[in-house]
């Protein structure tokens, strides 16, 4: 077996926390390889990438056999017009039990209504017994890897849990919509809304202020799949006419937010700087390793991106 180059080409600052997990995941794959940060791009076998880093014109790399997205999230690359060769998101166990935790987290938190304690004055005692986790109704967009998952986080919790996609899914013990006339249907019946769709043209501006309007009086709005999936002035407006209760949003359209920005200083926005579902280098250095593995192998690449799709 050849020793291929790989290029990691991520942002500079992430490569001391990388590159440790990255060497132990290729040598546990049995893969000598040759990981740097300055590989000539006429000798690169392979790119470990995140779209916030320095690389943007992939033509050099003309022996590049794929480029291994560091984030789940490609829609800051898909549509580069110089990436020609096999691109893979990641799917990562890790980044699946982050977004677990948040979300069943946060659910839980606006389900038991536990802000009204936290901020409870001494002497009041008004108690208010929650409904049972069966009788709220709870609604996951996006039944990908990370949506499916939540989905069934959460319906193990005895949630009332429904999921939405753009084709037909079937996961057990979840109630499944899809399409247009679904997708208003699943927003018809969900107390608390989760958002957890790939950013691509068919999902951009989805809860707009049509979709946000077919939601229950009081609903709840959680959002850590993509800031664009909202359109952050309808929101605003369904909040401020208390047709939204809260929403808890952990992406935003232009990141860092801006402190100006107005869900800082709304009372019923919940700001949470886009830590539900991080790459942490220990999981998915495994996931890149797989698949240098598999490319040397001449096997099939894992979690291919489908361009057309966007994701």
């Amino acid at each position: 077996m050849n020793r291929p180059n790989v290029l990691f080409a991520a942002r500079p600052d992430r490569w001391d926390e990388t590159r440790g997990p990255l060497e132990a995941a290729l040598a546990e794959a049995g893969v000598a390889a040759d990981l740097a940060t300055d590989h000539a791009p006429d000798t690169v076998d392979y790119i470990v990438y995140a779209p916030n880093g320095p690389l943007q014109d992939f033509s050099p790399f003309t022996r590049c056999k794929a480029v291994l997205n560091l984030w789940a999230g490609v829609e800051d690359v898909v549509d580069n017009p110089t990436l020609t060769m096999p691109l893979a998101r990641m799917v990562d166990p890790g980044l699946t039990e982050g977004m677990v935790e948040y979300v069943t987290a946060h659910v839980l938190r606006h389900h038991l209504n536990i802000d009204a304690d936290i901020t409870r004055k001494p002497g009041d005692w008004t108690p208010v017994t929650p409904p049972l986790a069966r009788d709220r109704k709870v609604t996951v967009l996006g039944l990908g890897a990370l949506g499916s998952a939540c989905a069934r986080a959460l319906a193990g919790l005895n949630f009332d849990v429904a999921g939405w996609s753009r084709s037909p899914k079937d996961l057990p013990g979840i109630t499944c919509f899809h399409g247009d006339e679904g997708l208003a249907d699943a927003l018809a019946r969900s107390h608390i809304c989760v958002a957890l769709l790939p950013l691509t043209p068919a999902t951009e501006d989805l809860l707009d202020a049509d979709r946000l309007a077919r939601l229950p009086e009081g609903a709840v709005v959680i959002n850590p799949g993509r800031g664009a999936l909202v359109v952050e002035d309808a929101l605003l407006a369904a909040l401020d006419e208390g047709r939204v209760s809260h929403a808890t949003m952990d992406v935003f359209r232009t990141e860092p937010l801006s402190k100006e920005h107005p869900f800082w200083h709304h009372p019923r926005v919940t700001v949470t700087p886009h830590i539900a579902s991080v790459s942490r280098p220990e999981s998915c250095a495994k996931v890149i390793a797989e698949n240098i593995r598999r490319g040397e192998a001449g096997e099939p690449f894992l979690h291919l991106v489908d361009r057309q799709a966007g994701y």
